[in-house]
């Protein structure tokens, strides 16, 4: 019998975050194998008030459907073998001190139930790294998550074609200006360093009282729009400040090495599934603005070891987080879970 070609639909909430760029490279990738795969993104609001968002009618060609972790169910049809991706584990204790109250209240009340029912709903479960991984297991007991590290299009990431440091040297932020990312200590990282460096930030101050109280050696950026946007961005650049405290991959770092930055991170999360301290970047204590600084300064200092970082990392990136890789998996995950007894939905089946 010949097997059922996947036919993927992605009903999306639009977080304008990482989830989203991951949804739209794997749909592409997916269009480039001749597949059929396509998103219909739903508003922000679908995630904490879906009963104010009418449910999409999912499109009669799709076999398989794929969603984020923080989709409700009642966005996704009962008739369709599910596929789960978890991008974060907002639960892991390691995030609780830099939540507050209602944020905690919210993961914890509305959150966990909703990822526990599509949890147990999907018929594969897969996460972004080991680390997430080994978060959700001990989260979701009893449930098996399969690990498919994220990827790019090396050919649109990739370095400029001179490099050479600027002086100032030039760091860069990429992320939403929240207490996870780290983005409160920029300020105290960018004063100790001082004159010699600059750091630019590409998104998330969204309040001129925040702007007002920043160092002069920090300065905004317009949003960066799509791709070629975010290369510019990273090309114009000298190394990543990434000062997180929590990522579920930490697809920032991913871009910037395969533009041939060197990463500076926290030594914590997944992190170090994708930056190699020593050879692709320098990892920090978490919290550490001492520690930040200085290896800011050690790249700053050493042109040969910020060139051998940055080339170490553009090789590593095209040979483990490549598009192409990523989407291989994904296609055994959708293989595996139509040759275990699911009829199409063209038939009008429901899983065996």
């Amino acid at each position: 019998m010949r097997p059922v070609q996947p036919a993927v639909w992605f009903p999306a909430i639009r977080a304008r975050s990482g989830s989203d760029v991951f949804t739209q490279r794997l749909v592409a990738g997916l269009r480039d194998r001749g597949l059929r795969a396509e998103v219909t993104w739903l508003p922000h609001r679908a995630e904490y008030a879906p009963w104010t968002v009418p449910a999409p009618v999912p499109p009669r060609w799709a076999n398989i459907v794929h969603a984020n972790s923080w989709t409700p169910l009642r966005f996704l049809p009962a008739n369709l073998p599910l596929v789960v991706s978890l991008h974060h584990c907002v639960h892991d204790a390691a995030l609780a001190p830099y939540k507050g109250i209602a944020r905690d209240l919210y993961h914890r009340f509305w959150v966990l139930p909703m990822e526990k029912d599509l949890m147990g709903r999907a018929s594969r479960r897969v996460a972004v790294s080991r680390y997430t991984a080994e978060q959700a297991g001990a989260v979701f007991r009893g449930l098996e998550f399969e690990i498919i590290l994220n990827g790019l299009d090396t050919a649109i990431f990739r370095p400029a074609t001179v490099r050479r440091a600027h002086r100032p040297f030039r760091l860069l932020f990429v992320g939403n200006w929240s207490t996870r990312k780290g983005a409160d200590l920029l300020a105290p990282i960018m004063h100790e360093l001082g004159q010699g460096f600059e750091l630019i930030y590409a998104q998330g101050l969204h309040r001129r009282s925040i702007a007002s109280r920043l160092p002069e050696n920090m300065r905004p950026v317009a949003r960066p729009c799509g791709n070629t946007g975010m290369v510019r961005l990273y090309q114009e650049s000298d190394a990543l400040l990434f000062p997180t405290r929590l990522e579920g991959f930490g697809l920032a770092a991913l871009e910037a090495q395969a533009c041939g930055l060197p990463v500076i991170a926290t030594r914590g999360s997944a992190l170090p599934e994708v930056v190699v301290d020593g050879e692709t970047g320098l990892l920090c204590p978490q919290d550490d603005v001492h520690a930040f600084a200085a290896a800011a300064r050690k790249l700053a200092e050493d042109p040969a070891l910020w060139q051998s970082m940055g080339r170490a990392g553009r090789v590593r990136a095209k040979r483990y987080f490549g598009i192409e890789t990523m989407v291989d998996r994904y296609l055994d995950v959708y293989g595996s879970v139509l040759s275990a007894g699911y009829t199409t939905h063209l038939a009008g089946g429901r899983p065996s």
